[in-house]
C-alpha cells in the first residue's frame, strides 16, 4: 500500500507541475500574441502595400509549387499564382512525378513545350524528365519542370535548382495567395537593417473549403460545411493567431507553414536545401537555418511572420485523410527535434535552445504521450478508489473553461482586427465548435499523434506521405 501511496503521491505531483506549465505557457502566449497583434495592427494601419511594388531595390522572387496529382485543380491553381502583385516573379511549377492528367493539362491550358533550360543542380534530386516554358508571352514567367517522384523536399530543391531570385516562396500548388500576398510576405526582407538579417517570413494559412472562387481568388469567404474543416478552422486560428504571433514576438519561431513561406535563397542553399529524408521539411529546415545562422554567420537574425490572413488552402474532410495528415505532422516533428537535438538547453542557441526547443519538446512531442498516461493513470486509480470527485470536478470544468476561453480569444481577434467572417451565425457556429472540439475532435487528435508516436519508433520504414486524396473546388464553388 505504501509503494501505491508513494506513486500516487508521485504522479500527482508531477501531472500538477507539467499542467500548469502548460497552461502557464497557454497564458503567455496569449500575451505575446496580444502585444505583437497589436504592435503590427498599428504599424500598418495606414500602410498602402501596394506601393512596395514601385521600390528600386525590390528583391526577385520565384514561386516554387511541388505538384502532385492535382488534375483537378492544377490550372486554376497556376491562374492564381501568375495574378499576383508583385513585379519581379518566376512561378515554377515542378510536377513531381504525378500519376493522373496533371502535365497535360499544364501543357494544354498554358502552350507549354519542352526547352532546353540553363540551370546550376545545386541541389541533387530525382531525374528531371523535362523543362516547359510556354509560347504565350502572357505566361513568360511561368516554368513547369517535369521530374520523377520524389516527395515534396525533393521538388522543392528541383524548383530550387531552377530558380534564379534572390528570394523564393514556397507553396502548395492548391493554395490560393491574396492578390497581395507577395507584397506583405516582402516586406519584412524590406526592413532588415545591418545588425539583423531576415532569413524567412511566414503567413497566416486560412480554410479554402466552402469558400467562392473566381479566376484563382477568393471572392467570399463562407464558413465550412463540412465537421472536420470547422474543427480545423478554429484550429488554424489558434495555431496561427495567437501561438505563431507569440513566438515571433520574441523571435523563436521554429516553423514556416509548408502550405506558405519566403525564404533567403542563399540561405537555404548554404544549409543544403530541403531534408528529403523527413515529411516535416517544412520545421526541419527553419531549424536547420536557425542552426546555420548560429553556427556558421554568428550573427542576429530574424524569421518574420505576417499575421493578415494571405493564403488559403484546402484541409482534409474525412477522418482518413485527417488522420494520415496528423500522423505525418507528428513523424515530421519527431524527426526534426532529434536531428537537431543539440539545441536543446543549449546556451548558444539563446531563446531556441532555452524556450522554443524545450516547449516543442515537452508539450508538442511529448503533451500528447503525457496526456495518454494520464489517462491511464486516472482510470487506474478511479479502480483503486482513489480519485477525489468533488477535485476531479473542479479540474474538468477547468479544463473546458480554459479550453473555450483560449479559443474565444482567438476568434475574438479574427473577427475584430481581420473580420473574414461575417455575421453573428459564424460566431455561433464557432464557438459552438470549440465545445464540441473538447469532446470530438482533441480525443481524435491525441490518438492520430500517439499512431505518429508509434509508426515512427516501430514502423521506421514507413517514411511516405501517405495518400492524401483532394475533392478540389467544385462547382458550386467557383465561378467562371
Amino acid at each position: 500500500m505504501e509503494i501505491i501511496n508513494s506513486l500516487h503521491g508521485f504522479f500527482n505531483l508531477f501531472f500538477l507541475i507539467y499542467g500548469s506549465a502548460l497552461y502557464l505557457s497557454y497564458i503567455l502566449i496569449g500575451v505575446f500574441s496580444s502585444f505583437e497583434l497589436s504592435f503590427y495592427s498599428k504599424r500598418n494601419k495606414f500602410f498602402n502595400f501596394s506601393n512596395i511594388s514601385e521600390y528600386k531595390l525590390l528583391p526577385s522572387i520565384s514561386i516554387i509549387a511541388p505538384c502532385y496529382n492535382e488534375e483537378k485543380s492544377i490550372v486554376e491553381n497556376i491562374r492564381s499564382l501568375l495574378s499576383l502583385q508583385y513585379p519581379n516573379v518566376e512561378v515554377i511549377v515542378v510536377n513531381d512525378g504525378s500519376a493522373d492528367e496533371s502535365l497535360a493539362l499544364m501543357i494544354e491550358h498554358y502552350h507549354l513545350v519542352k526547352v532546353e533550360y540553363a540551370q546550376e543542380t545545386v541541389l541533387p534530386t530525382a531525374p528531371v524528365r523535362g523543362i516547359y516554358k510556354s509560347t504565350n508571352v502572357a505566361y513568360s514567367n511561368l516554368i513547369v519542370v517535369d521530374k520523377a517522384n520524389g516527395g515534396k523536399g525533393d521538388a522543392l530543391n528541383a524548383g530550387l535548382n531552377i530558380s534564379r531570385s534572390d528570394l523564393f516562396l514556397a507553396i502548395d500548388v492548391d493554395c490560393i495567395i491574396e492578390p497581395d500576398g507577395m507584397l506583405r510576405m516582402v516586406k519584412p526582407f524590406l526592413e532588415e537593417d545591418k545588425d539583423r538579417k531576415v532569413i524567412a517570413s511566414g503567413g497566416v494559412v486560412r480554410v479554402a473549403n466552402s469558400c467562392l472562387i473566381e479566376d484563382g481568388r477568393i471572392i467570399k469567404v463562407n464558413y465550412p460545411k463540412n465537421l472536420w474543416a470547422q474543427f480545423q478552422l478554429l484550429e488554424y486560428f489558434r495555431a496561427f493567431i495567437l501561438s505563431r504571433m507569440a513566438w515571433s514576438r520574441i523571435n523563436g519561431l521554429l516553423i514556416i507553414s509548408g502550405a506558405f513561406g519566403l525564404f533567403d535563397k542563399k540561405v537555404v542553399l548554404n544549409c543544403g536545401g530541403y531534408d528529403c529524408t523527413t515529411v516535416g521539411e517544412d520545421l526541419e529546415l527553419v531549424m536547420r537555418m536557425r542552426n546555420y545562422m548560429h553556427k556558421v554567420e554568428k550573427k542576429p537574425y530574424k524569421v518574420a511572420f505576417i499575421p493578415d490572413p494571405l493564403c488559403w488552402t484546402e484541409v482534409p474532410t474525412s477522418l482518413k485523410s485527417l488522420g494520415r495528415q496528423r500522423n505525418r505532422w507528428t513523424r515530421g516533428l519527431i524527426d526534426s527535434l532529434l536531428k537537431h537535438k543539440t539545441m536543446l538547453a543549449n546556451p548558444k542557441y539563446g531563446r531556441i535552445g532555452l524556450i522554443a526547443y524545450p516547449y516543442w519538446l515537452l508539450f508538442e512531442w511529448l503533451g500528447p504521450i503525457v496526456e495518454f498516461v494520464g489517462i491511464l493513470y486516472f482510470f487506474i486509480m478511479l479502480a483503486l478508489g482513489l480519485v477525489n470527485t468533488k477535485l476531479f470536478i473542479l479540474f474538468t470544468i477547468f479544463v473546458f473553461s480554459f479550453s473555450v476561453v483560449y479559443s474565444s480569444f482567438a476568434i475574438f481577434y479574427e473577427k475584430y482586427i481581420f473580420g473574414r467572417y461575417k455575421g453573428g451565425l459564424f460566431m455561433l457556429r464557432i464557438v459552438l465548435i470549440s465545445v464540441l472540439e473538447i469532446v470530438i475532435y482533441h480525443p481524435l487528435n491525441l490518438f492520430f499523434a500517439l499512431w505518429g508516436n508509434f509508426d515512427f519508433f516501430f514502423r521506421p520504414k514507413r517514411k511516405g506521405w501517405g495518400v492524401m486524396k483532394r475533392k478540389g473546388f467544385n462547382a458550386k464553388d467557383i465561378k467562371k
